[in-house]
């Protein structure tokens, strides 16, 4: 049975390492959430890892330039595992073909920027979908459009047998009060179409094994049992813990606030409601990130 706890403190002296989710558990895309913040560096001042593990289709310079800029502070986490750098892993192994069709805004073209840890890269450029021999999606062309526009090139491309590679498994996100479609929503599309979609995020294994890369780069072999996964996502976040037999910490305050009747904290009756009807049992769940 799920506990909602107050606080992280309460259950941090169980874990030496947390997978934390970023975006509506330690920013909203516009600013941070101070709370959680200083949760972050009070788990690190008690000699705590934190691994950011994000859905983000970018590598993690990208992200760490993106939270510098929104002001996340560089002391309250220690690495961060991208979908992004996944997926872009698997792409230049061949996953999708070399010559590539890209569906994504301008701003996210830094997925096909080289990645010098795998070898013998194979070369990749960006083509229409008519030449394409896969595609790489990092969300819609319009993060505000329904992603059922994009249903004649997702045809095109499932009568030729394209696989599409999916950046960022997030159906939705939220940018301050906005909803905004994610790749996930896409691939969703395309697979319901009849075509064959790859994921490389959360709730899919890769990420859990670049997380624990990470982890280990820092000179920490720390067992799952040590590890609390925290996010907001129930079908991304807490199914990926589920998934990997790791702890995890269901942020309720975020993409299930509506459902689980959050303001600051769930209301237990609609939160057991809500993981009933989900079929998912997080370890602990609460409000936002404090």
């Amino acid at each position: 049975m799920t506990r909602i706890i107050q606080s992280l403190s309460e259950i941090s002296a169980q874990y030496d390492a947390l997978f934390v989710d970023l975006w509506g558990c330690m920013h909203n895309g516009i600013r941070p959430f101070p709370e959680a913040v200083a949760a972050m560096q009070g788990f690190r001042a008690q000699g705590g890892k934190v691994i950011f593990v994000t859905n983000a289709p970018r590598h993690r310079a990208s992200v760490q330039e993106q939270l510098a800029r929104i002001g996340v502070p560089e002391d309250c986490w220690d690495s961060i595992a991208t979908s992004g750098d996944s997926a872009r892993a698997a792409m230049f192994r061949g996953a999708v073909g070399e010559k590539i069709y890209f569906i994504g805004a301008p701003h996210d073209q830094s997925f096909f920027d080289p990645l010098k840890i795998i070898e013998n890269p194979v070369p990749i450029t960006q083509v229409p979908l008519e030449e394409a021999e896969g595609i790489v999606c990092t969300g819609p062309f319009d993060a505000l459009a329904d992603p059922s526009e994009l249903r004649p090139q997702l045809l095109y491309a499932k009568q030729k047998g394209l696989k599409l590679l999916c950046a960022n498994p997030d159906i939705v996100v939220d940018r301050g009060e906005t909803r905004e479609w994610c790749a996930g929503a896409v691939a969703q599309l395309y697979t319901e179409m009849g075509g064959e979609s790859l994921y490389f995020g959360k709730p899919h294994p890769p990420i859990y094994d670049l997380a624990r890369l990470r982890l280990t780069a820092l000179g920490e072999v720390i067992p799952d049992s040590r590890i609390l996964a925290i996010g907001d996502g129930i079908r991304t976040d807490i199914e990926g813990a589920l998934g990997e037999d790791i702890d995890s910490l269901f942020i309720t305050g975020g993409l299930a606030a509506a459902e689980t009747g959050t303001r600051q904290q769930p209301d237990p009756a609609q939160l057991a409601a809500y993981l009933e009807k989900e079929q998912m049992a997080p370890t602990y769940a609460i409000g936002f990130l404090r």
